[in-house]
């Protein structure tokens, strides 16, 4: 579909299937590059697909009618858009375009007496991020390690479990039961951008996400750390910022040699993460204070 036809649909009559099937082409291209180390091209291809017109119709329909959020309004107090300015948003969505601090909300925690802080971008941001994690997502999913389970596509807290239940079924293990305090709001920035080593296209509207500040009943605070919670692509760049956890913890557990039915088995440490929360096993209570200060120092890095 050329780039000027699109208008002559209405929005209930674009076929969406006919999007899906594309945009889903391009991502499979991008997590292959990914694998096969063709950076550039994979770049090339994020581009492509966060210009293309099927993406950014999917991204706002994402926002404006899919995400729970969608009737919360962002500071410029827009939401529930009708059809004819979804169709708008399609034709004025721009990932360079400036961008609005996010409005804070706060809502209760399950079970706590604190409450959580959110973030809420303008409907045009949410688009725009939307379509940043179409483009992103793929590359990541292609790097994400095995036993991270929250904010992926097609893994639940249900697989989280399942795998834990399969470590601690085997034998009976030390745990390390941890979550990063506050963890997307102390994030680094500036590591978190260095470590996504992205192309400037989609580095350029991620720092300005960042970057952007929050409004709080009319006050405006500037962000120079961390990513706003409510923010379509946040859940993403926690999982990128916490990106090798598993790996330092393996390193850290070390190979530990013991002998089943004769043969010399290798124990490996194990480390299970759901976004910020985690738990690693190990079968010493050595090993287990080993991967607790080994994570400490490694969580520096990312503030």
């Amino acid at each position: 579909m050329s780039h000027d036809t699109h208008h002559r649909y209405e929005w209930n009559a674009i076929p969406w299937r006919k999007l899906e099937v594309k945009v889903f082409k391009l991502q499979r291209r991008i997590y292959q590059a990914t694998t096969r180390g063709e950076t550039k091209k994979a770049h090339r291809l994020q581009k492509l697909l966060a210009s293309s017109w099927s993406a950014k119709s999917l991204a706002v329909r994402r926002v404006t009618q899919e995400n729970k959020g969608k009737k919360t309004a962002g500071v410029d107090g827009a939401r529930n858009l009708t059809p004819p300015q979804r169709l708008k948003l399609i034709s004025t969505m721009d990932l360079h375009a400036p961008v609005n601090p996010v409005r804070r909300i706060w809502i209760p925690k399950p079970g706590k007496p604190e409450k959580r802080p959110l973030g809420i971008p303008i409907m045009h941001d949410r688009g725009t991020q939307a379509l940043a994690k179409m483009a992103l997502e793929p590359e990541w999913e292609a790097k994400f390690e095995p036993n991270s389970f929250g904010f992926r596509p097609g893994r639940s807290c249900q697989d989280a479990i399942r795998q834990i239940y399969n470590v601690i079924n085997l034998q009976p293990r030390y745990v390390l039961d941890a979550d990063i305090a506050s963890c997307f709001d102390k994030i680094d920035q500036a590591a978190l951008l260095e470590k996504m080593a992205t192309s400037p296209f989609l580095a350029r509207p991620i720092r300005q996400w960042l970057k952007a500040g929050v409004v709080d009943q009319e006050t405006f605070m500037p962000t120079q750390e961390g990513t706003p919670q409510g923010g379509v692509l946040s859940p993403l760049l926690a999982n990128i910022a916490l990106h090798g956890l598993e790996d330092v913890v393996k390193k850290a557990g070390g190979p530990v040699l013991g002998r089943k039915n004769g043969i010399r088995v290798y124990q490996n440490t194990l480390c299970i993460r759901y976004a910020d929360d985690f738990v690693v096993f190990h079968h010493t209570w050595e090993g287990i204070q080993r991967c607790k200060e080994t994570i400490q120092e490694w969580r520096k890095g990312m503030g």
